[in-house]
């Protein structure tokens, strides 16, 4: 069952595409690509198996796109011989420590799908998942200190110990319906954002730009990483399957307490309230239950606002970039808000 989200005149473009951005930066992500083929080569068969059903499998590797984008937007690589490797490497770094937490992330929450296939805990089960995941870390960190910068080291190490602590933040509100607004958004600043900050942030420090310009593109990442995963919250409940790379109602079966959830408990009356308890925290299910929770969200407008929640957080991260002078890679940038957004219309 799908639900109609209704954009408001003029605040976003229901047009906008990654097109412009994926195209400035199409010859760095050939080598990014051929760098995430090469490193997930092993001896042992299962390694490259699991990696590659997940990384072949379609995704739009936004993260290692942003990599790219921000270290060409503060000058990196410009008539400076060879310098654009590092940020080859790090953007496959970043897809690897991508890739390994989605492997860990279906162990965790049992799923059943991934960007529209199969999940690899089903076809390998939950061990080899995580062995896999482990596997693609180490990786990423060996391409780190080979790039040979201590700070963007320290970006990354640090981003994938947030990340940890995003996943266990989100196991403690798990079903829980009294979740608030603060405490959930502080998940997913921690599990979903932080690597968009850090993927755009390793760029300006490797160009060795000044810290205004460092913190902006961090800043940039951030938000637009906030915005896209509220994006993705509204989906759960009114997208489809091939936008979402899951079944749609997913985080609803699995009990997941999201933003939508969040408005709609605290808005709601006491006999919607015991709907959510029963559904989300008992996980007792009965038939038409989504439909009954759609309807609860629509009532209490929670799609609608995550929507500008997430809208506010768009134009944050558009103001990050007001510093940086006009050009096509900043144009594409503000373009790739619009679209992490526009994903709900």
């Amino acid at each position: 069952m799908g639900v109609v989200v209704p954009f408001e005149e003029g605040r976003t473009d229901p047009e906008a595409s990654l097109d412009d951005l994926v195209g400035l930066v199409a010859g760095g992500m050939e080598r990014v690509n051929a760098t995430i083929l090469s490193r997930t080569g092993s001896d042992v068969a299962m390694i490259p198996e699991v990696a590659n059903h997940l990384i072949a499998s379609g995704g739009k590797r936004l993260r290692p796109i942003l990599t790219l984008a921000c270290a060409d937007l503060a000058g990196y690589g410009l008539g400076q011989e060879g310098a654009a490797d590092g940020a080859v490497k790090l953007a496959a770094a970043v897809e690897f420590m991508h890739t390994a937490t989605l492997l860990h992330d279906d162990v965790v929450d049992e799923s059943d799908m991934r960007r529209g296939r199969v999940a690899a805990r089903i076809k390998w089960g939950n061990e080899a998942s995580v062995l896999v995941g482990d596997f693609l870390l180490g990786q990423a960190f060996r391409m780190m200190v080979e790039v040979g910068s201590l700070r963007a080291l320290d970006i990354l190490s640090c981003a994938a110990t947030v990340i940890a602590e995003g996943e266990v933040m989100q196991l403690t509100a798990a079903k829980n319906t009294e979740t608030s607004e603060d405490e959930y958004l502080a998940v997913i600043r921690g599990k979903t954002a932080e690597l968009f900050a850090a993927a755009c942030e390793v760029g300006p420090v490797l160009a060795e730009r000044p810290r205004p310009e460092q913190a902006a593109c961090r800043s940039y990442g951030m938000n637009l990483g906030i915005a896209f995963q509220l994006i993705d919250d509204v989906l759960d409940y009114g997208g489809t399957s091939a936008a979402l790379g899951k079944n749609v109602g997913d985080d609803f079966r699995e009990g997941k307490i999201t933003l939508p959830i969040v408005l709609a408990f605290r808005r709601g009356t006491d006999e919607e309230r015991a709907f959510w308890r029963r559904t989300l925290e008992r996980e007792d299910l009965d038939e038409g239950d989504l439909e009954q929770a759609l309807a609860i969200l629509r009532r209490h407008r929670a799609l609608d606002d995550t929507i500008e929640r997430a809208r506010h957080y768009g134009a944050m991260a558009r103001d990050a970039l007001a510093l940086f002078p006009n050009g096509p890679m900043k144009s594409a940038l503000l373009q790739a808000v619009d679209f992490c957004i526009a994903r709900a219309h």
